[in-house]
């Protein structure tokens, strides 16, 4: 029994590495969910069945155990310097989170896709959005999107990056439906402003956002006072990706 419990810890420790955290992918998915058209709606109930955005929303982490998708590791992130922007900074030539945003919107305003294609390209589109929206997944190219930085996050071991992916996020003990009611709650002229934004924005509020993500005591102890002064930027971005995936989805869809 006590084998049992210390390789469920381990599994759920190592989930933690995902990119925003299960719940934190699903949250997107389901503000994404909720601000469909009519067309948006129809054309991804064709191409899901019975899933909804927020069930599919972690399939590109999923599928990293599968060497087949190797190659696709390097599109949940990209590299800006600081002080620089996407165009100046040298282009990673296996992809990034950009190109990768770019290209499955392509690829499923294509006529030529098999539904096969078309749920995978869905599928990695739902989580890269999810993925641009999370600071260190914009990264300086110095410490691996924050994962080299050590840090205790409420007395246990863990990494920046991991923090900002689901620490905070799980901290707070909300079901990704009740993260999602807790958050959409958007006036029209914001919720377009978010809209009409383009996949770099997405990169450069990120990247305005590390400065204050890498604001960290000597100690390097975070808890109750890194929640207090960093939750609502998780909150924001979560919210804006959810609202921006569902913009995009309307936009080839509808």
């Amino acid at each position: 029994m006590r084998m049992k419990v210390f390789l469920l810890l381990i599994l759920l420790q190592g989930s933690q590495a995902l990119s925003w955290g299960l719940t934190g992918h699903r949250v997107v998915g389901e503000i994404a969910q909720h601000h469909l058209n009519k067309k948006a709606r129809k054309a991804i109930r064709q191409i899901l069945g019975h899933e909804s955005l927020a069930d599919v929303a972690n399939y590109l982490d999923f599928i990293k155990s599968d060497s087949t998708y190797d190659y696709l590791k390097p599109w949940h992130y990209v590299t800006i310097p600081d002080g620089q922007t996407y165009a100046t900074a040298a282009k990673a030539p296996e992809g990034d989170v950009i190109r990768g945003i770019r290209y499955f919107t392509g690829q499923l305003k294509s006529d030529t896709l098999t539904l096969a294609e078309k749920q995978f390209a869905l599928k990695a589109l739902v989580h890269l959005v999810g993925d641009i929206h999370q600071p260190l997944h914009v990264g300086n190219g110095r410490d691996r999107g924050g994962n080299d930085v050590k840090v205790k996050y409420f007395w246990q071991n863990s990494n920046l990056h991991r923090v900002w992916d689901s620490g905070m996020i799980d901290s707070q003990k909300l079901s990704y439906t009740e993260w999602a009611r807790k958050l959409d709650h958007t006036d029209k002229a914001l919720l377009e402003k978010w809209q009409a934004s383009e996949v770099e924005d997405w990169a450069a509020e990120s990247m305005a956002l590390r400065s204050s993500v890498y604001d960290l005591p000597a100690s390097g102890n975070l808890s109750y006072r890194y929640n207090y002064d960093h939750l609502h930027q998780v909150e924001l971005r979560l919210h804006q990706a959810g609202i921006r995936l569902a913009g995009l989805l309307n936009e080839i869809f509808g």
